[in-house]
């Protein structure tokens, strides 16, 4: 038989090695001291063999006492959660020890990999509810947060408390109901700061058999875009309504002429019925410049994701508008850097953005003049009174025509919805008098700003604000 090597040397000191030693030595201890004191055996012969019998429970001992420390070494490393190896040891009972603690290692690591495994399929199934879901305890912690949470709020979430979450009152009142037991549920609604998104808020206590230290769910909606295609739809058919009357009207009359007195002048049907499909185009613009400006109105809360070329849509653009421009005798010019980065920004609605300030400018220019289009890098963008912009680094495009002076009283109301100038009107100008509403919306989805100025000598210039990188 192989003998393993001990080295007594090993054993720590609270290892209790020494008082174990002297313990089993005590009963011959006893039989020596007899012995000598009846003469049986010499002094010096009992130490002798007193010794021996010492020395033997050392070696007897010694291999026991260093395999349970070994396993003690063991155990604690995983309980510290290490990645180890099953330890090998010689001693039968030491094995035992050691195969029913690998054994049972074995069974938890297992139950951990299934619990963390039915945790992260429980939190990913959470991450994909499109509504807030909080978890909280009895004192208002919050124990955890879906990804909707995080986003609506903050991505630390997960152990503060709803006071410092949350600022209405009457949520943290109606959480307090709950988590006291002074009520099962719980339904309010209430506005975030400081983004005032109306939020409706369910808070529900948990079944008194879960487990773990959630007591209540809070669950959240957000009812901000719900008020806001409510509004834009009662908006989109006032508005509709009102501006509509007037051409229905017209086409009603003419309508009721042709079928009276008119019904056999062909020189009259001719005129009614230019005049009744200008009006059917002019509803047609109307309807659609509705339906545009709502659109851009609900994505407000989507930031843009694409990589805009302005200068591939300004000439573009152009190219589009170069019939009506000759038409009026107007030269369209492009002033431009020779390199221009591209910024974050939906295409098609800076498209439509620049669709609508060049157009303008033909429209509204005196004939036979330039209308200048530049473009350039700006440090900032000017702030807004009413929307807020964004920081850093901004391109400016700004359309210039030399049209009539537009008094400073009027300016601001030029970005109104169905706002006209007058002079405009008293010269005939067709228009809806949303173009520059639309671009406004579009400009402030991008957190951009957009001014104007106008004089006698230089005409009126339109000048758009929008950030290189949101």
């Amino acid at each position: 038989m192989k003998l393993k090597k001990i080295d007594i040397f090993e054993i720590e000191k609270d290892s209790n090695f020494a008082p174990r030693v002297l313990l089993l030595s005590i009963p011959p201890a006893v039989v020596f001291i007899c012995l000598v004191e009846f003469g049986f055996l010499a002094p010096f012969d009992a130490i002798l063999s007193y010794i021996f019998i010492i020395l033997c429970n050392m070696v007897f001992l010694s291999p026991m006492t260093l395999e349970l420390q070994h396993l003690k070494k063991y155990i604690n490393r995983l309980a510290m959660g290490e990645e180890i190896e099953n330890m090998n040891l010689s001693e039968q009972e030491a094995k035992g020890i050691a195969e029913a603690v690998n054994s049972m290692h074995r069974f938890w690591m297992a139950k951990t990999d299934a619990l963390e495994a039915e945790a992260m399929s429980d939190a990913a199934v959470l991450d994909t509810l499109p509504d807030p879901v909080l978890m909280i305890d009895r004192s208002g912690n919050i124990l955890g947060a879906n990804l909707a949470a995080r986003k609506l709020f903050d991505d630390n979430l997960t152990d503060q408390n709803i006071g410092d979450v949350f600022v209405s009152q009457h949520f943290i009142t109606a959480a307090q109901k709950v988590l006291n037991k002074q009520s099962e549920s719980e339904n309010l609604i209430f506005y975030t700061e400081p983004t005032k998104q109306k939020i409706y808020a369910h808070i529900k206590s948990l079944p008194w058999f879960s487990k773990g230290r959630a007591v209540a769910v809070v669950s959240l909606y957000d009812l901000t875009k719900a008020a806001k295609i409510e509004k834009l739809q009662s908006d989109f058919v006032a508005n509709a309504s009102h501006e509509l009357r007037t051409p229905l009207s017209v086409i009603a009359g003419f309508i009721e002429t042709l079928q009276t007195t008119a019904k056999n002048d062909d020189a009259a049907r001719e005129q009614f019925l230019a005049i009744m499909a200008e009006q059917a185009a002019f509803m047609s613009d109307l309807i659609e410049n509705l339906l545009s400006l709502s659109k851009i109105e609900l994505s407000q809360d989507t930031p843009p994701q694409d990589k805009t070329d302005m200068n591939k849509i300004i000439l573009e653009v152009m190219d589009a508008l170069q019939i009506k421009a000759n038409a009026r005798h107007i030269n369209l010019i492009f002033e431009k850097p020779t390199r221009l980065k591209k910024i974050t920004a939906d295409s098609a609605q800076m498209k439509q953005l620049m669709q609508n300030l060049i157009d303008n400018a033909v429209k509204y220019a005196v004939s036979g003049s330039d209308v200048l289009i530049r473009i350039n890098t700006v440090d900032t963008i000017p702030a807004s009174k009413s929307f807020h912009v964004a920081d850093g680094k901004a391109l400016s495009v700004s359309v210039n025509n030399k049209g009539p002076k537009i008094e400073s009283q009027e300016l601001s109301r030029l970005t109104e919805r169905f706002y006209r100038l007058q002079e405009h009107k008293n010269l005939g100008i067709k228009g809806t008098g949303l173009g520059l509403a639309i671009a406004k919306q579009i400009i402030m989805r991008h957190r951009g700003n957009l001014t104007v100025s106008s004089s006698n000598k230089n005409g009126t210039t339109f000048t758009v604000y929008l950030p290189l990188k949101r």
